[in-house]
């Protein structure tokens, strides 16, 4: 079966993207929903969700942050889908909207485990100190993304 990205813009379809996060973060490292849903959640926020037929099945966030940077974030697949590049096609995604809405550089805080994943994708360590977190220790990294034209 194919899968289906959505920009997720309508409560619906970021109702997707809350139901990954849950199942495949929340749940399984014991996260409060209090801390996995933050102030970055809001009904303005996008969010990609990856749907294997009407099922969401992986998702990340995009907000923006200073003048042409935007942090992508809470990128999750569902356990039962994870190794099958799920995650980079998120991630892939998130960037080309950002590079639709003039962003020139992409963050991620990455989880020490998932640093091999996201220099795969392009990403650099842009400040090596750890950021301890209130569930995991992460690694500030960045990616220049060039402009919508240059991949056209």
């Amino acid at each position: 079966m194919a899968f289906q990205i959505i920009r997720a813009t309508e409560t619906w379809q970021q109702a997707g993207a809350y139901y990954v996060r849950i199942q495949g973060m929340a749940r399984q490292h014991g996260i409060s929903l209090r801390r996995e849903f933050d102030d970055h959640d809001t009904p303005e926020t996008k969010y990609i969700v990856l749907c294997d037929g009407d099922f969401p099945v992986a998702t990340c966030r995009l907000y923006p942050l200073e003048a042409g940077k935007a942090m992508i974030g809470r990128v999750v697949v569902l356990p039962e889908y994870r190794g099958r590049g799920l995650g980079r096609r998120v991630v892939e995604e998130a960037e080309t909207w950002l590079r639709e809405t003039g962003c020139v550089r992409a963050v991620v805080e990455s989880r020490d485990v998932a640093v091999g994943f996201y220099r795969k994708l392009g990403y650099a360590v842009a400040d090596p100190a750890v950021i301890h977190g209130d569930t995991f220790d992460c690694i500030r990294m960045e990616k220049a993304l060039g402009s919508a034209l240059a991949k056209e």
